[in-house]
This record gives structure tokens, sequence and C-alpha cells, in this order.
């Protein structure tokens, strides 16, 4: 038999840890090369890893909610001929705590073959690979100086834990003596999350397993109002309400929530305390008539050649940015502190901002600059969905030159956005409104906005900067410009 271990892999540029979101495994499954066993989240993004070799899954080395260093091994995969029989008997992988030590009285078990850490810091389990069988009530009870009672010989496990636990007034699976409880990771992450003991639990599982269900109970019963029982068998009556010890008020626990900051909320609030103290922002702002290319959008909507694409605002004010940066290809530009120097981007990766359940993320349109108003609308399609799905990859989002946030679409008028780092401008769009405008020397209703142009004073100086808002502007305004201009 041969045990391979499969490390958290660096799935970004320069990552040192990812948080385990998901298990698609457990142990005694049976993987295949590029198999997907977990989906884990970096800064950047979700990311699904596959395992790179066939074999019988060994152990899950972590649980889902830890965030795991880059280089530690993750998950541990039996391959080989054996593979398959060896999975059969072997013990399901937990995690789990140290065994305790075992009572006075019990036998001795042979020496077990050497097993592989089950979770880092928790140490090797010596335990053989096969379950030790079940106490009787009456071994317990000779355990603890108490009569043995009478006990059925079909009588299940978890019935002869709580008969011994009624001999003992202990809980049923610590009189058990039992060296761990048995259960899977997802079940003890659920104990763990509630608060419950697992080794408190009595398992209904086949095998003496602990279940989802089992630790439910337990912990209905640990927030059930508790009543004192007297030394003998009888039960006692339920006290009233006034006998009943005051308690705490709960109000107090629910006044604050902490939310720890990790993955791509955590790199988002590193990036832009840098961005806003490293890169000198000015933000210019232009209120303007999209009258016109509101009527234009309806217009393409309705294009049979256009038809199954989706057909918004934010694909024409793309398309105007494009324009615009052609007309000022020095916008397109980046600083380089270390040699301090501007490059000058001969390619857009247009960076279009998008809030997600997991955070603010910044993927791009790779080669924006070269895509025709299909591919443009397309590539905005696939890149919302994939966002919104939590799928974005790390690639995805680097090397933007210029990004898009659409503020607009929660109502809001505009605002001074902070720069993605490492780009040299970021456009705020507001939202569209209808509202009294001069128009051919009249007050009209008209579709306005207001734009927001923030940018990298080291890059874009205000000439540079007015001159490549106004031009977004105009071709937003008389939107025939998008051929005239392109």
């Amino acid at each position: 038999m041969t045990i391979r271990e499969f490390k958290m892999p660096d799935v970004g540029e320069g990552l040192t840890e990812a948080e385990i979101l998901k298990w698609f495994v457990q142990p005694g499954d049976t993987v295949t090369d590029g198999q997907v066993v977990c989906e884990v989240e970096t800064a950047k993004a979700a990311v699904e890893l596959p395992i790179p070799f066939d074999g019988v899954v060994h152990a899950l080395l972590f649980e889902e909610g830890t965030t795991v260093d880059v280089g530690q091994v993750i998950i541990s995969v039996q391959t080989g001929p054996a593979g398959e029989e060896a999975a059969a008997a072997e013990v399901p992988a937990t995690v789990t705590a140290p065994a305790a030590a075992p009572a006075p009285a019990q036998a001795e078990e042979p020496a077990a073959a050497a097993r592989q850490p089950v979770l880092v810091g928790y140490g090797v389990s010596q335990a053989s690979t096969k379950r030790r069988p079940r106490k009787a009530a009456g071994d317990v009870a000779a355990q603890n100086g108490t009569a043995a009672p009478a006990v059925v010989p079909a009588q299940p496990a978890a019935a002869q834990l709580v008969a011994a636990a009624a001999q003992n007034g202990t809980a049923a699976p610590a009189a058990a003596g039992a060296a761990r409880a048995l259960a899977k990771p997802p079940v003890r992450k659920l104990a763990k999350d509630l608060g419950i003991d697992l080794a408190t639990v009595v398992p209904t599982g086949d095998g003496g397993v602990v279940t989802r269900e089992d630790v439910h109970a337990a912990a209905a019963a640990a927030i059930a109002p508790q009543v004192a029982a007297p030394a003998a068998a009888a039960p006692a009556p339920v006290q009233a309400p006034a006998e009943v010890a005051p308690q705490a008020a709960p109000a107090q626990a629910g006044r604050e929530t902490r939310i720890p900051v990790k993955g791509v909320r955590k790199v988002t609030a590193q990036a832009m305390v840098g961005s806003a103290f490293t890169a000198p922002h000015v933000t210019e702002f232009i209120t303007f008539d999209v009258t016109r290319t509101m009527k234009l959008v309806q217009e393409l909507k309705e294009d049979p050649d256009l038809a199954g694409l989706r057909i918004n605002p934010l694909l024409l004010i793309a398309k105007a940015v494009l324009v615009a940066i052609r007309r000022n290809p020095d916008v397109n530009a980046s600083w380089d502190e270390a040699a301090q120097e501007i490059v000058l981007k001969h390619y857009v990766n247009l960076g279009i901002a998008a809030a997600t359940p997991r955070g603010l993320i910044v993927p791009n349109i790779k080669d924006a600059h070269a895509k025709t108003l299909r591919e443009l609308s397309e590539s905005l399609s696939d890149l919302v969905a994939t966002a919104r799905d939590g799928k974005t990859s790390p690639a995805d989002m680097q090397n933007g030159t210029l990004t898009l946030t659409n503020v607009g679409v929660f109502g809001v008028d505009t605002g001074t956005p902070i720069l993605n780092p490492g780009e040299s401008a970021i456009l705020a769009v507001g939202a569209i409104k209808l509202q009294p405008w001069v128009h051919k020397g009249k007050v009209k209703p008209r579709q306005v906005t207001t734009l927001a142009l923030s940018f990298d004073h080291r890059l874009i100086d205000g000439e540079l900067g007015s001159r490549f808002l106004a031009d977004i502007a105009a071709v937003l305004e008389h939107p025939r410009r998008l051929v005239t201009w392109a």
C-alpha cells in the first residue's frame, strides 16, 4: 500500500494561503487523475482543485472552513493495486482529538501499523484500522463499581450505552470508555459550530458513528430546561417557572457580530489601502444627456443580427471608453516604481468591478480594444456570470489596465472610486435618470447621468484626464461617434 499526499498548491501568483470551502470527496471514495476533490478560496478567487493521481481517499487532513498555508498536505490518497481492498477495511479517516488513556481493566491491543497524521497538531493515531467492539453495559458498570444490569444480547450498541449511563449517572459515551468518537469531518464541524462535545453524544449510526441527527439532538437537549432529579429512579416534577434560576439575557450576545477578514475581502482591503496611499488620486465629474444612447440600446435589442446578446447601457459605455482610449492613448499606462518609468500599454484589459457574495472583485476583459460589439457583449456576459458563480480565476483578475464600476445599478448618482492597484484610471458610472434638461433651447425631460473618473496623477495630468473624460461623454451623448471616431 502506498499513501500519496496532495499539498495545497499556489493557485495564483504569489498566494500564501487558501481556505477550504467544500470537500467533494470523503475517506473511502475512489478518485481519478484530474477529478476535482475540493473548492478553495484564495485571496483572489474561489478555485476548484483536481487531484493529480488515481486511488482511494485515505484521509482529509483539514475541515471545511479551515485556512491552510500553501505547501501543506490537505488530503492523502491510497494508491496501488491494493488500494480498493484496503479502503474496504479502513476506518473513515476523521479529524479527531487525542485519544484518552485506556481504563486499567481494558485489555491491551496488538501494536498497530504506523498511521499517517489525520490533522496537523493532533499527532499520529496509533489505533488499529479496525474498530474496537463496544463494551457491554456490564463491563462498564464493573469498571465504575456498580452492579451490572441485565442486558439482552441483541440490544443495540446505543441502547447499551444509555443503560450503562443510567446505572452510573454519567453520559453514555463517557461511560462506554471509548477512545474517541467516530464521526465524519462535516459532522465534527457541525458539532464544533454548535458547541457540542462529541464525547457526550449518543451515536446511532452504523458501527457507532455519530450522525448529524445525533448532534442536532444533543444540541436540542442542551438548550432545553434542565430539571433536577432525586437519587431515586422516579422523575421529579417539573419546577414552576418562578423556581427556575434567572438566566442572563441573550440579547447582549447578539449586539455585535464579528466577521473574520479573509480571502477576497482581506486582499481587497489591503489593495485599497495600498492604492489610496500610493497613487495620488484625482477625480473629475461630468453630467450629460444620454437620451440618444438609451434609444440606441433599445434599437440594438430589437436588431435580429444581435439576437441572444446581452445589450445594456454598460456595453455602450465600455465601447465609448475604448474609443476614448484610442483618441487618448497616454491614459492607458502604468507606473513602474522600481524602474521609475511610465509603461504605456498598447492593449486594453478592461476591468469590470463586480460585487459577489465573497466581496468585490475586478476581472477584466483581455484585449478588449480588439473586440467587436458582439464579442464585447459576449465577454461581458461571461465575465458577469462567472463572477456571480464565484468561479472567476486569478488569471482573469491580473494585468488590468483600466476599470469600469457601475454604481448606478444601486441608484447612486456618482462617487469617487479608488484605483485598482497597478491601473491608471477607474470610471464610475452613475444612475441614468429622467431629469429636466435644456435641449435645443427648451427645457425637456431627458435621460441624464454623471460619470466620475479617478486617475493616477503621476500618469495622467489634468488636461489629459479632462480630455479623456470629455471624449467618453461626447460619444455617449452622440453615439454616432462610435462609428465616426472609431
